[in-house]
């Protein structure tokens, strides 16, 4: 179990420094919030779950996905909310990670149309949507290229 914990923790802290790439905020052409910073996580790990769903086991993906909620709550709960914020926050963000993973499902299908709206409605910009899109290709394409267990180990460089 202690070796389990620590690739949801790697796993984790890959996303997490994924979700920290300046380029990411500075395209937005707005402020730096913790609002998007989380949809951007958002994003990430719903590629993330889309791509390796099926490498694991239904018990491991939902570990994992409970793992990082987990993570998700202790943040918030750092940022300083109380209680019943916290319990308000994290049922909003997790019908908005659900929403993102349902988008992101049909993301391959999807046309340049389709990919410019959802960007557009979960960043909340207009600005440089074309970059995301692409970022998203690129990160897309890094994952169905590397193994789940490439992110289970320590924290790995990426050239996305």
């Amino acid at each position: 179990i202690f070796h389990m914990k620590i690739n949801y923790l790697n796993i984790y802290n890959n996303l997490i420094k994924l979700t920290r790439n300046k380029k990411l905020y500075i395209k937005l052409n707005k402020p730096d919030t913790f609002s998007d910073r989380l949809i951007i996580l958002f994003f990430h790990l719903s590629f993330f779950l889309n791509i390796y769903k099926n490498d694991k086991s239904k018990k491991y993906i939902q570990n994992l996905f409970d793992f990082i909620i987990r993570q998700l709550e202790l943040s918030i709960r750092e940022i300083g909310y109380g209680d019943v914020s916290v319990n308000k926050k994290m049922k909003e963000y997790i019908n908005l990670l659900y929403s993102i993973i349902e988008k992101v499902e049909m993301w391959e299908t999807s046309s340049i149309k389709s990919k410019k709206k959802m960007i557009e409605k979960y960043l909340y910009t207009s600005n440089n949507v074309n970059f995301y899109i692409e970022y998203f290709e690129k990160y897309r394409f890094f994952l169905t290229n590397n193994t789940l267990n490439t992110f289970s180990k320590d924290i790995i460089n990426f050239k996305i």
